[in-house]
Protein backbone atom coordinates (compact mmCIF):
# COMPACT_ATOMS: atom_id res chain seq x y z
CA UNK A 1 0.00 0.00 0.00
CA UNK A 2 1.45 3.14 -0.90
CA UNK A 3 -0.11 6.41 0.54
CA UNK A 4 0.82 9.87 -0.76
CA UNK A 5 -0.30 12.61 1.08
CA UNK A 6 -1.89 15.48 -0.87
CA UNK A 7 -2.87 17.93 2.10
CA UNK A 8 -2.63 17.04 5.37
CA UNK A 9 -6.67 16.31 5.30
CA UNK A 10 -6.49 14.02 1.80
CA UNK A 11 -4.07 11.56 0.99
CA UNK A 12 -4.38 8.95 -2.23
CA UNK A 13 -3.18 5.61 -3.62
CA UNK A 14 -3.33 2.73 -5.79
CA UNK A 15 -5.90 -0.09 -5.28
CA UNK A 16 -6.12 -0.73 -1.56
CA UNK A 17 -6.99 -4.36 -0.26
CA UNK A 18 -9.47 -5.64 2.30
CA UNK A 19 -6.58 -6.32 4.82
CA UNK A 20 -5.34 -2.74 3.94
CA UNK A 21 -7.90 -1.27 6.29
CA UNK A 22 -6.90 -2.04 9.73
CA UNK A 23 -3.39 -0.76 8.77
CA UNK A 24 -5.02 2.69 8.03
CA UNK A 25 -7.38 2.33 11.16
CA UNK A 26 -3.92 2.28 12.91
CA UNK A 27 -2.77 4.98 11.28
CA UNK A 28 -5.32 7.39 12.12
CA UNK A 29 -7.28 7.12 8.98
CA UNK A 30 -11.06 8.32 9.44
CA UNK A 31 -12.39 7.70 6.08
CA UNK A 32 -12.22 6.29 2.91
CA UNK A 33 -13.45 7.23 -0.73
CA UNK A 34 -13.23 4.79 -3.51
CA UNK A 35 -12.88 6.05 -6.95
CA UNK A 36 -12.92 3.21 -8.57
CA UNK A 37 -16.04 1.23 -10.58
CA UNK A 38 -16.63 -2.44 -9.66
CA UNK A 39 -15.59 -4.99 -12.43
CA UNK A 40 -12.94 -3.03 -13.73
CA UNK A 41 -9.69 -5.14 -13.19
CA UNK A 42 -9.46 -8.74 -12.02
CA UNK A 43 -7.61 -8.17 -9.20
CA UNK A 44 -10.22 -6.20 -7.52
CA UNK A 45 -12.07 -6.40 -4.66
CA UNK A 46 -15.34 -5.67 -4.44
CA UNK A 47 -16.61 -2.39 -3.31
CA UNK A 48 -19.39 -4.20 -0.55
CA UNK A 49 -16.37 -5.92 0.93
CA UNK A 50 -14.20 -2.97 1.39
CA UNK A 51 -17.25 -1.22 3.06
CA UNK A 52 -17.74 -4.23 5.26
CA UNK A 53 -14.19 -3.91 6.19
CA UNK A 54 -14.31 -0.20 6.74
CA UNK A 55 -17.12 -0.53 9.19
CA UNK A 56 -15.40 -3.32 10.94
CA UNK A 57 -13.04 -0.88 11.99
CA UNK A 58 -15.08 2.06 12.36
CA UNK A 59 -14.21 3.98 8.95
CA UNK A 60 -16.25 5.97 6.98
CA UNK A 61 -16.91 4.90 3.45
CA UNK A 62 -17.96 6.46 0.24
CA UNK A 63 -18.26 4.78 -2.98
CA UNK A 64 -17.53 7.80 -5.86
CA UNK A 65 -16.87 5.54 -9.32
CA UNK A 66 -15.57 7.34 -11.82
CA UNK A 67 -15.26 5.75 -14.99
CA UNK A 68 -11.29 5.31 -16.48
CA UNK A 69 -10.14 8.65 -18.58
CA UNK A 70 -13.73 10.52 -18.13
CA UNK A 71 -13.93 12.18 -15.63
CA UNK A 72 -17.30 14.40 -15.35
CA UNK A 73 -18.47 17.60 -14.18
CA UNK A 74 -20.46 15.38 -11.52
CA UNK A 75 -18.09 13.04 -10.52
CA UNK A 76 -16.34 15.74 -9.31
CA UNK A 77 -18.92 17.96 -7.48
CA UNK A 78 -19.29 13.91 -5.70
CA UNK A 79 -15.92 13.66 -4.23
CA UNK A 80 -15.82 17.58 -3.15
CA UNK A 81 -19.79 16.72 -1.14
CA UNK A 82 -17.81 13.88 0.05
CA UNK A 83 -14.70 15.50 1.46
CA UNK A 84 -17.18 17.85 3.04
CA UNK A 85 -18.67 15.40 4.84
CA UNK A 86 -16.38 13.09 6.21
CA UNK A 87 -14.00 13.65 8.92
CA UNK A 88 -10.19 13.21 8.22
CA UNK A 89 -7.90 11.84 7.42
CA UNK A 90 -9.40 10.59 4.31
CA UNK A 91 -7.91 8.26 2.02
CA UNK A 92 -8.92 7.73 -1.48
CA UNK A 93 -8.06 5.35 -4.32
CA UNK A 94 -8.49 4.38 -7.71
CA UNK A 95 -6.71 1.95 -9.63
CA UNK A 96 -3.49 3.94 -9.53
CA UNK A 97 -4.57 7.07 -7.28
CA UNK A 98 -4.34 9.37 -10.61
CA UNK A 99 -8.27 9.84 -11.16
CA UNK A 100 -8.60 10.31 -7.24
CA UNK A 101 -5.72 12.62 -8.11
CA UNK A 102 -7.30 14.23 -10.55
CA UNK A 103 -10.58 14.59 -8.74
CA UNK A 104 -9.07 16.18 -6.02
CA UNK A 105 -7.00 19.15 -8.56
CA UNK A 106 -10.42 19.79 -10.48
CA UNK A 107 -12.57 19.72 -6.90
CA UNK A 108 -10.31 21.99 -5.67
CA UNK A 109 -9.34 24.76 -8.85
CA UNK A 110 -12.01 27.48 -7.89
CA UNK A 111 -9.94 28.47 -5.03
CA UNK A 112 -6.29 27.79 -5.73
CA UNK A 113 -4.42 28.80 -8.11
CA UNK A 114 -3.37 25.50 -10.88
CA UNK A 115 0.54 26.19 -10.10
CA UNK A 116 -0.17 25.28 -6.76
CA UNK A 117 -2.63 22.27 -7.68
CA UNK A 118 0.18 20.46 -9.99
CA UNK A 119 2.96 21.44 -7.97
CA UNK A 120 1.23 19.52 -4.57
CA UNK A 121 -0.01 16.44 -7.32
CA UNK A 122 4.05 16.56 -8.71
CA UNK A 123 5.14 16.11 -4.80
CA UNK A 124 2.69 12.99 -4.52
CA UNK A 125 4.07 11.56 -7.79
CA UNK A 126 1.33 12.48 -10.48
CA UNK A 127 2.07 14.30 -13.47
CA UNK A 128 -1.48 16.08 -14.40
CA UNK A 129 0.47 19.28 -16.55
CA UNK A 130 -2.52 17.84 -19.17
CA UNK A 131 -4.94 18.55 -16.71
CA UNK A 132 -4.00 22.46 -16.59
CA UNK A 133 -6.48 23.69 -19.02
CA UNK A 134 -9.30 22.58 -17.04
CA UNK A 135 -7.96 23.79 -14.05
CA UNK A 136 -7.29 27.35 -15.46
CA UNK A 137 -11.26 27.11 -16.78
CA UNK A 138 -12.26 26.41 -13.19
CA UNK A 139 -10.56 28.74 -11.54
CA UNK A 140 -11.96 31.49 -14.12
CA UNK A 141 -15.45 30.32 -14.26
CA UNK A 142 -16.11 28.13 -11.49
CA UNK A 143 -17.05 25.06 -13.83
CA UNK A 144 -15.69 22.28 -15.84
CA UNK A 145 -15.61 21.58 -19.26
CA UNK A 146 -19.01 20.51 -20.62
CA UNK A 147 -17.45 17.65 -21.69
CA UNK A 148 -15.42 15.99 -19.06
CA UNK A 149 -12.23 16.03 -21.20
CA UNK A 150 -9.27 17.94 -20.66
CA UNK A 151 -8.81 20.86 -23.53
CA UNK A 152 -5.11 20.56 -24.26
CA UNK A 153 -3.91 18.56 -27.27
CA UNK A 154 -2.61 15.20 -27.31
CA UNK A 155 1.07 14.54 -26.80
CA UNK A 156 2.75 13.02 -29.46
CA UNK A 157 5.40 9.85 -29.72
CA UNK A 158 6.99 8.45 -32.61
CA UNK A 159 5.73 5.23 -30.43
CA UNK A 160 3.52 4.36 -27.71
CA UNK A 161 4.22 1.08 -25.93
CA UNK A 162 0.89 -0.45 -23.97
CA UNK A 163 2.52 -2.51 -21.38
CA UNK A 164 5.61 -2.10 -19.07
CA UNK A 165 6.23 -6.07 -18.89
CA UNK A 166 8.44 -8.29 -20.40
CA UNK A 167 6.99 -7.66 -23.96
CA UNK A 168 6.70 -3.67 -23.83
CA UNK A 169 9.58 -3.01 -21.92
CA UNK A 170 12.33 -5.63 -24.28
CA UNK A 171 10.43 -3.98 -27.38
CA UNK A 172 11.05 -0.72 -26.31
CA UNK A 173 14.97 -1.21 -25.28
CA UNK A 174 15.48 -2.87 -29.05
CA UNK A 175 13.41 -0.28 -30.57
CA UNK A 176 15.62 2.53 -28.97
CA UNK A 177 19.66 0.60 -29.94
CA UNK A 178 18.22 0.51 -33.31
CA UNK A 179 17.49 3.88 -33.76
CA UNK A 180 18.49 6.25 -30.01
CA UNK A 181 16.67 8.88 -30.47
CA UNK A 182 13.22 7.81 -31.20
CA UNK A 183 10.61 9.45 -28.86
CA UNK A 184 9.25 6.06 -26.81
CA UNK A 185 6.62 6.24 -23.99
CA UNK A 186 5.83 3.76 -22.09
CA UNK A 187 2.46 3.63 -20.70
CA UNK A 188 2.06 1.20 -17.32
CA UNK A 189 0.66 2.36 -14.24
CA UNK A 190 2.36 -0.28 -11.84
CA UNK A 191 6.05 1.00 -10.04
CA UNK A 192 7.22 -2.72 -9.38
CA UNK A 193 8.04 -5.15 -12.59
CA UNK A 194 7.73 -9.05 -11.95
CA UNK A 195 10.14 -12.21 -13.65
CA UNK A 196 6.83 -13.87 -13.78
CA UNK A 197 8.62 -17.14 -14.86
CA UNK A 198 10.33 -17.33 -11.64
CA UNK A 199 7.29 -17.87 -9.31
CA UNK A 200 6.61 -21.56 -10.17
CA UNK A 201 9.89 -21.82 -8.44
CA UNK A 202 8.82 -19.61 -5.24
CA UNK A 203 6.26 -21.80 -4.90
CA UNK A 204 8.83 -24.80 -4.69
CA UNK A 205 11.41 -23.73 -2.71
CA UNK A 206 14.12 -22.71 -4.82
CA UNK A 207 13.71 -18.76 -5.11
CA UNK A 208 13.00 -16.22 -2.75
CA UNK A 209 9.82 -14.24 -3.77
CA UNK A 210 12.13 -11.48 -3.16
CA UNK A 211 14.19 -11.82 -6.15
CA UNK A 212 11.27 -11.88 -9.10
CA UNK A 213 11.04 -8.06 -8.37
CA UNK A 214 12.39 -5.16 -9.30
CA UNK A 215 11.35 -1.92 -9.17
CA UNK A 216 9.86 -0.49 -12.64
CA UNK A 217 12.12 3.06 -13.26
CA UNK A 218 14.51 0.18 -12.77
CA UNK A 219 13.31 -1.92 -15.96
CA UNK A 220 12.42 1.25 -18.24
CA UNK A 221 15.09 1.91 -20.81
CA UNK A 222 17.16 4.40 -21.63
CA UNK A 223 15.24 7.27 -23.78
CA UNK A 224 12.39 6.18 -22.92
CA UNK A 225 9.28 8.40 -21.23
CA UNK A 226 7.69 6.60 -18.33
CA UNK A 227 4.14 7.46 -18.43
CA UNK A 228 3.00 6.19 -14.86
CA UNK A 229 -0.72 5.61 -15.99
CA UNK A 230 -3.31 3.32 -16.67
CA UNK A 231 -4.99 3.02 -20.55
CA UNK A 232 -8.67 4.12 -20.94
CA UNK A 233 -9.45 3.32 -24.48
CA UNK A 234 -7.47 2.89 -27.37
CA UNK A 235 -8.41 4.72 -30.50
CA UNK A 236 -6.73 3.79 -33.65
CA UNK A 237 -8.63 5.53 -35.90
CA UNK A 238 -7.17 9.18 -34.55
CA UNK A 239 -3.69 7.19 -33.65
CA UNK A 240 -3.90 7.97 -30.00
CA UNK A 241 -4.34 6.22 -26.33
CA UNK A 242 -6.94 7.94 -23.77
CA UNK A 243 -5.28 7.79 -20.06
CA UNK A 244 -7.02 6.80 -17.26
CA UNK A 245 -6.97 10.81 -16.10
CA UNK A 246 -7.72 12.21 -19.38
CA UNK A 247 -4.93 12.81 -21.18
CA UNK A 248 -4.71 11.65 -24.80
CA UNK A 249 -1.09 10.14 -26.08
CA UNK A 250 -0.55 10.41 -29.97
CA UNK A 251 1.93 8.33 -31.90
CA UNK A 252 2.97 7.52 -35.63
CA UNK A 253 3.31 3.88 -34.25
CA UNK A 254 1.18 1.58 -31.77
CA UNK A 255 2.84 -1.48 -29.95
CA UNK A 256 0.12 -3.09 -27.38
CA UNK A 257 1.57 -5.36 -25.05
CA UNK A 258 -0.75 -5.54 -22.13
CA UNK A 259 -0.71 -8.72 -21.03
CA UNK A 260 -3.41 -11.19 -20.28
CA UNK A 261 -5.99 -11.47 -17.41
CA UNK A 262 -6.43 -14.04 -14.93
CA UNK A 263 -10.08 -14.42 -14.61
CA UNK A 264 -10.52 -15.39 -10.74
CA UNK A 265 -14.26 -15.09 -11.47
CA UNK A 266 -14.66 -17.91 -14.21
CA UNK A 267 -14.11 -20.03 -11.58
CA UNK A 268 -17.25 -20.43 -9.00
CA UNK A 269 -16.32 -19.48 -5.29
CA UNK A 270 -12.55 -19.51 -5.88
CA UNK A 271 -12.07 -15.70 -5.37
CA UNK A 272 -13.13 -16.07 -1.68
CA UNK A 273 -11.26 -18.74 -0.87
CA UNK A 274 -7.78 -18.47 -2.60
CA UNK A 275 -5.24 -18.61 -0.02
CA UNK A 276 -6.74 -20.04 2.59
CA UNK A 277 -8.75 -23.93 3.30
CA UNK A 278 -5.85 -25.01 1.23
CA UNK A 279 -5.72 -23.29 -1.96
CA UNK A 280 -3.56 -21.52 -3.22
CA UNK A 281 -1.55 -20.83 -7.30
CA UNK A 282 1.45 -19.89 -8.81
CA UNK A 283 -0.03 -17.27 -11.06
CA UNK A 284 -0.16 -14.68 -8.30
CA UNK A 285 2.89 -13.03 -6.42
CA UNK A 286 1.58 -13.22 -3.04
CA UNK A 287 0.35 -17.04 -3.30
CA UNK A 288 3.00 -18.53 -4.12
CA UNK A 289 5.01 -18.83 -0.54
CA UNK A 290 1.40 -20.27 0.68
CA UNK A 291 2.26 -22.83 -1.85
CA UNK A 292 5.18 -23.68 -0.62
CA UNK A 293 3.86 -23.33 2.98
CA UNK A 294 1.10 -25.98 2.04
CA UNK A 295 4.00 -28.27 0.25
CA UNK A 296 6.01 -28.28 3.42
CA UNK A 297 2.87 -29.14 5.95
CA UNK A 298 1.17 -31.38 3.70
CA UNK A 299 1.46 -35.29 5.64
CA UNK A 300 -1.41 -36.90 3.55
CA UNK A 301 -4.65 -36.62 2.05
CA UNK A 302 -5.24 -35.49 -1.49
CA UNK A 303 -3.49 -32.60 -3.55
CA UNK A 304 -5.26 -31.61 -6.73
CA UNK A 305 -3.61 -29.52 -9.25
CA UNK A 306 -5.37 -28.04 -11.94
CA UNK A 307 -5.15 -26.73 -15.62
CA UNK A 308 -8.25 -24.91 -17.35
CA UNK A 309 -8.79 -24.43 -21.53
CA UNK A 310 -6.09 -22.77 -24.09
CA UNK A 311 -4.67 -20.36 -24.18
CA UNK A 312 -2.95 -19.66 -20.84
CA UNK A 313 0.37 -18.23 -19.41
CA UNK A 314 3.14 -20.70 -19.76
CA UNK A 315 1.52 -23.81 -20.32
CA UNK A 316 3.60 -25.62 -18.51
CA UNK A 317 3.29 -24.02 -15.15
CA UNK A 318 0.58 -25.98 -13.66
CA UNK A 319 2.76 -29.04 -14.69
CA UNK A 320 5.93 -27.42 -12.67
CA UNK A 321 3.83 -26.86 -9.53
CA UNK A 322 2.83 -30.75 -9.19
CA UNK A 323 6.25 -31.55 -10.17
CA UNK A 324 8.08 -30.00 -7.74
CA UNK A 325 5.55 -30.56 -4.81
CA UNK A 326 5.31 -34.31 -5.58
CA UNK A 327 9.72 -34.37 -5.46
CA UNK A 328 9.47 -32.68 -2.15
CA UNK A 329 6.59 -35.03 -0.84
CA UNK A 330 9.16 -37.83 -1.88
CA UNK A 331 12.12 -36.35 -0.42
CA UNK A 332 10.55 -35.84 3.18
CA UNK A 333 8.90 -39.74 2.16
CA UNK A 334 5.27 -38.71 2.40
CA UNK A 335 4.28 -39.32 -1.31
CA UNK A 336 2.69 -42.57 -0.43
CA UNK A 337 0.27 -40.92 1.95
CA UNK A 338 -0.51 -37.94 -0.64
CA UNK A 339 -2.96 -38.74 -3.70
CA UNK A 340 -2.30 -36.68 -6.56
CA UNK A 341 -4.43 -35.94 -9.16
CA UNK A 342 -3.90 -34.01 -12.09
CA UNK A 343 -6.77 -32.22 -13.98
CA UNK A 344 -6.54 -30.93 -17.17
CA UNK A 345 -8.85 -29.61 -19.52
CA UNK A 346 -6.92 -30.85 -22.30
CA UNK A 347 -7.02 -34.05 -24.10
CA UNK A 348 -3.44 -34.96 -23.71
CA UNK A 349 -0.31 -33.95 -21.36
CA UNK A 350 1.58 -31.54 -23.17
CA UNK A 351 0.43 -30.03 -26.63
CA UNK A 352 4.00 -30.58 -28.23
CA UNK A 353 4.11 -35.26 -28.50
CA UNK A 354 8.04 -35.15 -28.62
CA UNK A 355 8.13 -34.16 -24.59
CA UNK A 356 5.30 -36.33 -23.68
CA UNK A 357 7.18 -39.49 -22.71
CA UNK A 358 9.39 -37.83 -20.72
CA UNK A 359 6.64 -36.37 -18.70
CA UNK A 360 4.22 -39.31 -18.70
CA UNK A 361 7.61 -41.00 -16.94
CA UNK A 362 7.40 -38.87 -13.88
CA UNK A 363 3.72 -39.07 -13.59
CA UNK A 364 4.17 -42.61 -13.33
CA UNK A 365 7.01 -42.24 -11.07
CA UNK A 366 4.82 -39.86 -8.57
CA UNK A 367 2.01 -41.90 -8.67
CA UNK A 368 -0.23 -38.99 -10.48
CA UNK A 369 -3.83 -39.67 -10.89
CA UNK A 370 -3.77 -37.77 -14.71
CA UNK A 371 -7.62 -36.39 -15.82
CA UNK A 372 -7.55 -35.63 -18.92
CA UNK A 373 -10.81 -33.27 -20.32
CA UNK A 374 -11.07 -32.55 -16.66
CA UNK A 375 -12.18 -28.55 -16.22
CA UNK A 376 -12.38 -27.17 -12.51
CA UNK A 377 -15.44 -25.36 -12.61
CA UNK A 378 -15.96 -24.26 -8.77
CA UNK A 379 -15.10 -24.51 -5.45
CA UNK A 380 -16.06 -24.42 -2.17
CA UNK A 381 -12.90 -23.88 0.12
CA UNK A 382 -14.17 -24.70 3.63
CA UNK A 383 -15.61 -27.89 2.28
CA UNK A 384 -12.65 -28.67 0.86
CA UNK A 385 -14.62 -29.90 -2.17
CA UNK A 386 -13.80 -29.23 -6.21
CA UNK A 387 -15.87 -29.68 -8.87
CA UNK A 388 -14.86 -30.25 -12.28
CA UNK A 389 -16.70 -30.66 -15.94
CA UNK A 390 -15.97 -34.09 -17.68
CA UNK A 391 -17.31 -36.46 -19.83
CA UNK A 392 -18.37 -40.01 -19.20
CA UNK A 393 -17.44 -43.17 -21.12
CA UNK A 394 -20.16 -42.71 -23.49
CA UNK A 395 -19.17 -39.17 -24.15
CA UNK A 396 -22.22 -37.61 -21.82
CA UNK A 397 -21.41 -33.98 -20.17
CA UNK A 398 -21.04 -34.91 -16.24
CA UNK A 399 -19.67 -33.14 -13.55
CA UNK A 400 -17.13 -34.77 -10.30
CA UNK A 401 -16.82 -34.14 -7.48
CA UNK A 402 -13.13 -34.28 -5.59
CA UNK A 403 -12.51 -33.42 -2.02
CA UNK A 404 -9.08 -32.55 -1.82
CA UNK A 405 -6.29 -31.41 1.32
CA UNK A 406 -4.51 -28.95 -0.84
CA UNK A 407 -5.38 -27.64 -4.36
CA UNK A 408 -3.34 -25.93 -7.01
CA UNK A 409 -5.55 -23.52 -9.39
CA UNK A 410 -3.93 -22.57 -12.72
CA UNK A 411 -7.33 -20.04 -13.26
CA UNK A 412 -8.71 -19.27 -17.08
CA UNK A 413 -7.56 -16.60 -18.56
CA UNK A 414 -8.88 -14.39 -20.99
CA UNK A 415 -7.43 -10.99 -23.00
CA UNK A 416 -7.65 -7.52 -20.64
CA UNK A 417 -11.42 -5.79 -21.17
CA UNK A 418 -9.12 -2.43 -22.43
CA UNK A 419 -8.18 -4.96 -25.55
CA UNK A 420 -11.70 -7.28 -25.23
CA UNK A 421 -13.45 -3.42 -25.99
CA UNK A 422 -11.25 -2.07 -28.45
CA UNK A 423 -11.22 -2.17 -32.13
CA UNK A 424 -8.03 -4.14 -31.81
CA UNK A 425 -9.16 -7.00 -30.48
CA UNK A 426 -10.84 -10.37 -32.73
CA UNK A 427 -13.47 -12.58 -32.29
CA UNK A 428 -12.26 -14.13 -29.10
CA UNK A 429 -10.81 -10.49 -27.84
CA UNK A 430 -7.14 -11.14 -28.37
CA UNK A 431 -4.95 -8.15 -30.70
CA UNK A 432 -5.36 -9.38 -34.18
CA UNK A 433 -1.79 -9.42 -35.38
CA UNK A 434 -0.57 -11.20 -38.67
CA UNK A 435 1.53 -14.46 -36.82
CA UNK A 436 4.58 -13.64 -38.94
CA UNK A 437 4.92 -9.84 -38.52
CA UNK A 438 2.46 -9.16 -35.72
CA UNK A 439 1.30 -6.14 -37.96
CA UNK A 440 -2.28 -5.91 -37.06
CA UNK A 441 -4.62 -6.96 -39.50
CA UNK A 442 -6.57 -3.61 -39.90
CA UNK A 443 -4.33 -0.92 -38.64
CA UNK A 444 -0.67 -0.91 -40.25
CA UNK A 445 0.81 1.15 -37.90
CA UNK A 446 -0.28 -1.30 -34.68
CA UNK A 447 1.49 -4.11 -33.55
CA UNK A 448 0.89 -6.82 -30.42
CA UNK A 449 2.39 -8.88 -29.47
CA UNK A 450 3.20 -11.18 -25.77
CA UNK A 451 0.41 -12.89 -24.07
CA UNK A 452 -2.44 -10.58 -25.42
CA UNK A 453 -1.51 -10.95 -29.12
CA UNK A 454 -3.77 -13.70 -31.18
CA UNK A 455 -0.62 -15.60 -32.55
CA UNK A 456 -1.35 -19.45 -32.07
CA UNK A 457 1.99 -19.61 -29.87
CA UNK A 458 3.03 -20.63 -26.47
CA UNK A 459 2.44 -17.35 -24.34
CA UNK A 460 6.01 -17.37 -22.52
CA UNK A 461 8.37 -14.98 -21.67
CA UNK A 462 10.86 -17.15 -24.08
CA UNK A 463 8.38 -16.03 -27.16
CA UNK A 464 8.35 -12.70 -26.01
CA UNK A 465 12.50 -12.54 -26.34
CA UNK A 466 12.29 -13.61 -30.39
CA UNK A 467 8.53 -11.32 -30.72
CA UNK A 468 10.83 -8.33 -29.59
CA UNK A 469 12.85 -7.66 -31.94
CA UNK A 470 10.66 -9.18 -34.96
CA UNK A 471 8.02 -5.99 -33.83
CA UNK A 472 11.31 -4.08 -33.32
CA UNK A 473 12.45 -4.26 -37.16
CA UNK A 474 8.88 -4.21 -38.53
CA UNK A 475 7.99 -0.89 -36.41
CA UNK A 476 11.09 0.77 -37.78
CA UNK A 477 10.30 0.00 -41.48
CA UNK A 478 6.88 1.39 -41.05
CA UNK A 479 8.18 4.62 -39.93
CA UNK A 480 10.67 5.14 -42.42
CA UNK A 481 7.43 4.21 -45.11
CA UNK A 482 8.86 0.27 -45.73
CA UNK A 483 6.69 -2.79 -45.67
CA UNK A 484 7.40 -5.04 -42.52
CA UNK A 485 10.41 -7.59 -43.36
CA UNK A 486 11.07 -9.22 -39.96
CA UNK A 487 8.95 -12.92 -39.19
CA UNK A 488 8.45 -14.52 -35.91
CA UNK A 489 8.28 -18.23 -36.04
CA UNK A 490 6.38 -19.00 -33.21
CA UNK A 491 9.25 -19.72 -31.00
CA UNK A 492 8.08 -20.54 -27.40
CA UNK A 493 9.72 -22.17 -24.13
CA UNK A 494 8.76 -23.97 -21.72
CA UNK A 495 11.18 -25.12 -19.09
CA UNK A 496 9.17 -28.03 -17.28
CA UNK A 497 10.65 -28.51 -13.60
CA UNK A 498 10.17 -32.26 -13.13
CA UNK A 499 12.28 -32.51 -10.50
CA UNK A 500 14.60 -30.04 -8.11
CA UNK A 501 17.69 -30.50 -10.39
CA UNK A 502 16.36 -31.74 -13.87
CA UNK A 503 14.51 -29.73 -16.92
CA UNK A 504 13.23 -30.98 -19.70
CA UNK A 505 13.25 -27.68 -21.77
CA UNK A 506 10.46 -27.79 -24.66
CA UNK A 507 11.54 -25.57 -27.05
CA UNK A 508 8.95 -25.08 -30.22
CA UNK A 509 7.30 -23.25 -32.87
CA UNK A 510 4.28 -22.92 -34.91
CA UNK A 511 3.18 -26.61 -35.84
CA UNK A 512 4.82 -28.12 -32.68
CA UNK A 513 8.25 -28.06 -34.91
CA UNK A 514 11.12 -28.19 -32.55
CA UNK A 515 13.09 -25.22 -32.13
CA UNK A 516 16.13 -25.61 -29.77
CA UNK A 517 18.87 -23.26 -28.87
CA UNK A 518 21.56 -25.87 -27.78
CA UNK A 519 23.00 -28.72 -29.79
CA UNK A 520 21.16 -32.02 -28.83
CA UNK A 521 24.40 -33.11 -27.59
CA UNK A 522 24.93 -30.27 -24.66
CA UNK A 523 21.10 -30.55 -23.81
CA UNK A 524 18.37 -32.55 -25.05
CA UNK A 525 15.66 -31.48 -24.53
CA UNK A 526 13.38 -34.25 -25.12
CA UNK A 527 14.61 -35.79 -21.68
CA UNK A 528 15.30 -34.31 -18.26
CA UNK A 529 18.42 -32.24 -17.99
CA UNK A 530 20.60 -30.98 -14.77
CA UNK A 531 22.10 -28.47 -17.10
CA UNK A 532 18.42 -27.29 -18.15
CA UNK A 533 18.22 -26.70 -14.43
CA UNK A 534 21.43 -24.78 -13.66
CA UNK A 535 20.29 -22.54 -17.09
CA UNK A 536 16.73 -22.07 -15.34
CA UNK A 537 17.84 -21.73 -11.67
CA UNK A 538 21.23 -19.50 -12.17
CA UNK A 539 21.33 -17.62 -14.94
CA UNK A 540 18.06 -17.07 -16.88
CA UNK A 541 16.48 -14.53 -14.56
CA UNK A 542 20.05 -12.47 -14.97
CA UNK A 543 19.21 -13.40 -19.12
CA UNK A 544 15.94 -11.97 -18.36
CA UNK A 545 16.34 -8.66 -16.32
CA UNK A 546 20.18 -7.57 -17.69
CA UNK A 547 19.91 -8.69 -21.30
CA UNK A 548 16.05 -9.27 -22.76
CA UNK A 549 14.68 -6.26 -20.98
CA UNK A 550 18.07 -4.12 -22.09
CA UNK A 551 17.47 -4.78 -25.95
CA UNK A 552 20.36 -7.22 -26.06
CA UNK A 553 19.22 -10.18 -28.51
CA UNK A 554 21.46 -12.84 -27.68
CA UNK A 555 19.97 -16.08 -29.74
CA UNK A 556 17.14 -13.93 -30.87
CA UNK A 557 18.12 -11.95 -33.86
CA UNK A 558 15.10 -11.85 -36.08
CA UNK A 559 15.04 -13.73 -39.27
CA UNK A 560 14.64 -10.95 -42.45
CA UNK A 561 13.17 -11.20 -45.94
CA UNK A 562 14.14 -9.62 -48.85
CA UNK A 563 12.83 -5.99 -48.41
CA UNK A 564 8.97 -5.93 -49.84
CA UNK A 565 8.35 -2.31 -50.89
CA UNK A 566 5.01 -1.10 -48.70
CA UNK A 567 1.87 -0.08 -50.93
CA UNK A 568 2.51 3.50 -51.29
CA UNK A 569 6.37 2.48 -52.92
CA UNK A 570 4.87 0.48 -55.61
CA UNK A 571 1.14 1.25 -56.03
CA UNK A 572 0.08 -2.18 -55.25
CA UNK A 573 -2.65 -3.85 -53.63
CA UNK A 574 -1.79 -2.34 -49.77
CA UNK A 575 -1.06 0.78 -48.43
CA UNK A 576 -2.04 2.50 -45.00
CA UNK A 577 -4.91 5.05 -44.80
CA UNK A 578 -4.41 8.71 -42.98
CA UNK A 579 -5.30 6.75 -39.92
CA UNK A 580 -2.38 4.01 -40.05
CA UNK A 581 -5.60 1.70 -41.56
CA UNK A 582 -4.73 -0.91 -43.95
CA UNK A 583 -6.83 -0.27 -47.35
CA UNK A 584 -6.71 -2.94 -49.72
CA UNK A 585 -7.48 -2.94 -53.53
Amino acid sequence: MEIKPLTPFLSVSPQIAEVDIGILAAQGYRAIVNNRPDGEGPDQPASAALAEAAARHGIAYRHIPVVSGKITDGDVEAFAAALAELKGPVLAFCRTGTRSTSLWALSEAWHLEPDAILRAASVAGYDLTALRPRLELRARTGALAATGAPLAPAVAHDVVVIGGGAAGLSTAASLLRRRPGLSVAIVEPSDVHYYQPGWTLVGGGVFDRRATEKPMIACIPEGARWVRAAVAAIEPERNRVLLEDGTRLGYRVLIAAPGLELHWDGIEGLRETLGRNGVTSNYLFEMAPYTWELVQTLRGGRALFTQPPMPIKCAGAPQKAMYLACDRWRSRGVLRDVTVEFHTAGAVLFGVKDYVPALMRYVQAYGVDLRLGSNLVAVDGAARKAWFAAKDEAGNAITVEREFDMLHVCPPQRAPRLIRESPLADAAGWIEVSPETLQHVRYGNVFGLGDAGSTPNAKTAAAVRKQAPVVAENVLAVLDGKGPRAVYDGYGSCPLTVERGKIVLAEFGYGGKLLPTFPRWLIDGTEPSRLAWLLKEKMLPAIYFDVMLKGREWFAAPTLLPHQPAAHEVGAACDYGPQGKVRRA
